[in-house]
């Protein structure tokens, strides 16, 4: 009994563990610029002083679906979307250099280029600040012109380049704050084949119509693991009195 009432108690746990991913997903189904994540369940068998008689059931993150998202027109001067591969290179809560998809720009008072979330977008040379002006332009290259409050139409300056990369898909990964790392930890060089286009910005590519029908059926397995669970205490229970009777 013990057995079958193990394996349907860890599968429940991880079921609501695969029920946390999923929800994570659907919850930012119009996250800009995020992309889901995936999870698979597989059996582990228990190791010990024995005989591995006991298996259990594990939920794992294999991966992150890194396919892009729907590109949605904003018209907005600072919206910016990578067209095709490549990611927006930002500067992480620790000082490190991370990259994003996630193209919602704005300015601070101070004049810093920011991510919606609040990270400083990275040029040429660190991050990116913006001196006043009466027009912004971005190009598909990334090259940021201004056009200087009190000057007029003609006198158009280049003030930074945002840097765009192209990491290898086998050496970035998705951690939990959200943002793509290399896995080898050393900054990218800015890549020449990344373009984005302007006036736009990068959904997310979660399937929501998925994810709710993922939701179901992991509501299901959970709910058929409890009543494994019950079944077995009432077996336990009927097979106690058996033994007390005899």
């Amino acid at each position: 009994m013990d057995r079958s009432l193990y394996i349907a108690m860890s599968g429940a746990k991880q079921t609501l563990l695969a029920q946390t991913a999923n929800a994570n997903n659907l919850a930012n189904a119009q996250t800009t610029g995020f992309k889901s994540d995936w999870e698979q369940f597989r059996s582990m068998p228990v190791y010990g002083a024995g005989f591995p008689t006991r298996v259990y059931a594990m939920t794992e993150r294999p991966g992150t679906d890194f396919s892009s998202g729907p590109i949605q027109t904003t018209g907005k001067d600072l919206d910016v979307a990578i067209n095709g591969e490549g990611y927006f290179a930002v500067q992480g809560a620790d000082g490190k250099e991370v990259y994003t998809r996630a193209g919602d720009l704005h300015l601070t008072p101070e004049g810093f280029l920011q991510t919606g979330t609040g990270l400083q977008v990275i040029g040429q040379g660190g991050p990116i600040t913006i001196p006043p002006s009466q027009k912004l332009d971005i190009g598909a290259d990334g090259t940021i012109s201004i056009i200087p409050l009190g000057s007029n139409a003609t006198a158009v300056a280049a003030i930074d380049r945002i840097k765009m990369v192209k990491p290898a898909a086998d050496n970035v990964e998705k951690l939990a704050d959200g943002l793509v790392h290399v896995k080898d930890g050393k900054p990218q060089a800015a890549s020449a084949d990344v373009s984005l286009v302007q006036g736009a910005v990068e959904g997310s590519n979660v399937n929501a119509i998925h994810a709710l029908v993922e939701m179901i059926e992991l509501a299901k397995n959970f709910e058929l693991q409890t009543k494994v669970m019950k079944n077995t205490d009432e077996l336990s229970g009927v097979s106690a009195k058996l033994m007390q009777m005899a």
